[in-house]
């Protein structure tokens, strides 16, 4: 029987042991034994149900709290779990992001996407932007490209930062406004050093085919509401939302997952202390407490930093180009409030805060009102996300002091009563948690995957290469198992 062992516990992890376990399920020769070293399996999908000290619940997630509805993976993986029937999609009727400027909350003009306007009237009465910066936005129409592509080339080939891209199209004032908080922001990235091609390569395409990026979001729009009236949502169907989470919360997921593969397959709480690859090609595994698991092949699934540390003894070279990876640490809070104590208007999902504004939080995610059925009646539920690249140093207190920073920062962006206090508070840290995807990122994840190509018996899995998504990490263990399964002639 061929053995696979993976290192990590997190969605990725979890999703290699899967197709594992679905790999002996279909008749093959083949098992896994998964290695976490938290008692608690899900990694950033982490979700607490708390009880109210007054009756009820809330549904509280620490980290990832939704994915993109239009990547199948999850959804797959769900109907194959059975719990498909537990996605929810967000509550549309409350769709608003609200961006800070100046002390102020101004809504984000109807019609954008992502960072382009494609509506005229409403970019050209919203306060965001200085009317210098609109016609700014606008020469975006008439700019000729930075370069015309050869045939065959791809966004890899013509890699930019998001700062350079954006400030070239459409101005400074583009980014610093909504830019940065949103698009760097889906990544906890420093726009100067953020790769648009391992992230946002439709931006460059979009460049090459329309001349414009408003003209290319324009087209996107269109087709998108095409689809819509060719397939309208029939009653009683589930409405499709941008994101979708489930019913109580993202750690159904990873939950599901690990009850498919088997408690007696997962070593929870056991870190792994060191990976070697034997003389007769097999791996060993040797654990805190000085366990060995030995097996076939390895995946490992955990962040860039301890993939490094784990690899460096079969290929320095391997180690040194995971290492080159960097990661930022973030953290959130969430917390309650009385109904009575928040505002009255909660028909918002988030706040963006620009670094322009020098706020000592990123955002705001009003949790409540983005997904159904998260706090008891008379409850508000919020939060902040605090850290990234530019704020390392804010995570560097306790998490009573974490906790009041955002309190603060919430009560003042709402206009609250200075002295409220919430019912409930909690912080969840992410060290070394989000990979830097910068300048040129791509093609360091082609090297490093070619060297491992070169180790037989070895996979990598996880966000630090192809995608920070649910639906990414979901795929690459799948990629990451079925690659080692067809390497012994064992296919799905």
């Amino acid at each position: 029987m061929k053995r696979v062992i993976i290192i990590g516990g997190g969605v990725s992890g979890l999703s290699a042991a899967f197709a594992v376990r679905r790999l002996a399920q279909a008749g093959h020769d083949i098992d896994c034994v998964l290695i976490e070293k938290n008692v608690r399996l899900g990694g950033k999908l982490a979700t607490d149900l708390v009880d109210d000290a007054e009756g009820g619940r809330y549904v509280v997630d620490g980290g990832t709290d939704a994915y993109l509805t239009a990547k199948p993976a999850v959804a797959r993986i769900a109907a194959l779990l059975g719990i498909a029937d537990e996605i929810v999609p967000s509550c549309e009727e409350n769709k608003k992001t609200l961006i800070v400027k100046r002390r102020r909350l101004l809504e984000m003009p109807d019609g954008i996407m992502m960072f382009a306007p494609t509506k005229l009237i409403p970019m050209a009465t919203t306060r965001l932007y200085s009317w210098p910066a609109k016609f700014r936005m606008a020469l975006d129409l008439i700019l000729p490209r930075k370069e015309r592509w050869a045939e065959g080339d791809t966004p890899q080939n013509h890699d930019e930062t998001l700062e350079s891209f954006v400030v070239r199209r459409m101005g400074r004032e583009c980014l610093d406004r909504l830019a940065e908080p949103l698009v760097g922001g889906v990544h906890a990235s420093d726009p100067a050093q953020m790769s648009l091609a391992a992230t946002f390569p439709n931006f460059l395409e979009m460049e090459q085919r329309f001349g414009s990026l408003i003209r290319g979001f324009l087209d996107q729009r269109k087709r998108v509401e095409a689809a819509r009236k060719a397939q309208p949502v029939r009653p009683g169907e589930r409405p499709r939302t941008m994101f979708s989470t489930f019913r109580l919360g993202m750690q159904q997921l990873p939950d599901a997952l690990a009850s498919a593969v088997g408690a007696e397959r997962i070593l929870a709480g056991r870190a792994a202390a060191s990976l070697d690859r034997a003389a007769d090609g097999s791996w060993r595994v040797t654990l805190a407490d000085g366990e060995v698991v030995e097996g076939d092949a390895v995946v490992v699934a955990t962040e860039a930093w301890a993939a490094e540390a784990l690899l460096r003894s079969s290929s320095a070279q391997l180690a040194d180009l995971i290492a080159s990876i960097p990661c930022s640490s973030s953290a959130t809070v969430s917390m309650a409030f009385r109904s009575e104590d928040f505002p009255a208007d909660r028909r918002w999902f988030g706040i963006l805060c620009p670094l322009v504004e020098d706020r000592p939080i990123l955002a705001v995610t009003l949790s409540s009102s983005k997904w159904p059925d998260r706090t008891p009646e008379g409850r508000v539920l919020v939060r902040g996300f605090v850290g990234g690249p530019h704020n390392q140093s804010a995570l560097e207190v306790s998490d009573a002091m974490l906790i009041e920073t955002v309190r603060a920062a919430i009560v003042d962006l709402l206009g609250m009563r200075p002295d409220v206090r919430p019912v409930f508070a909690r912080a969840y840290r992410w060290e070394g948690g989000m990979p830097q995807y910068t300048l040129g990122h791509l093609d360091r994840a082609d090297e490093i995957e070619s060297r491992v190509s070169e180790i037989p018996g070895l996979a990598l899995a996880g966000s630090a290469l192809r995608g920070v998504g649910v639906p990414n990490c979901i795929e690459s263990g799948e990629k990451a198992a079925l690659m080692l399964a067809e390497r012994w002639g064992l296919t799905l």
